[in-house]
């Protein structure tokens, strides 16, 4: 009987330590981070018209932030 009592405690050891292995591995703080992925329908429509407040080109339809603004031309005085 305590054969079995010790093969029950050996499984559930092992399943413990199982789960503990096969946890996820925390992210590094250094990993660079990926940008989103958007479609192409997306990416349209999301995009900023002139004049709009931005971060970088990418936000912009024309694909000139400047000032953190949507602009039309390149140099902007």
């Amino acid at each position: 009987m305590w054969h079995l009592k010790l093969f029950a405690v050996l499984v559930i050891c092992l399943l413990l330590a199982v789960q503990v292995h096969g946890s996820p591995i925390p992210e590094l703080s250094s990993a660079k981070k990926r940008p989103r992925r958007m479609t192409p329908f997306w990416r349209a429509v999301s995009l900023r018209p002139i004049g709009a407040s931005c971060r970088d080109d990418s936000e912009c339809l024309t694909r000139l932030c400047r000032k953190r603004r949507c602009s039309l031309s390149v140099a902007q005085e």
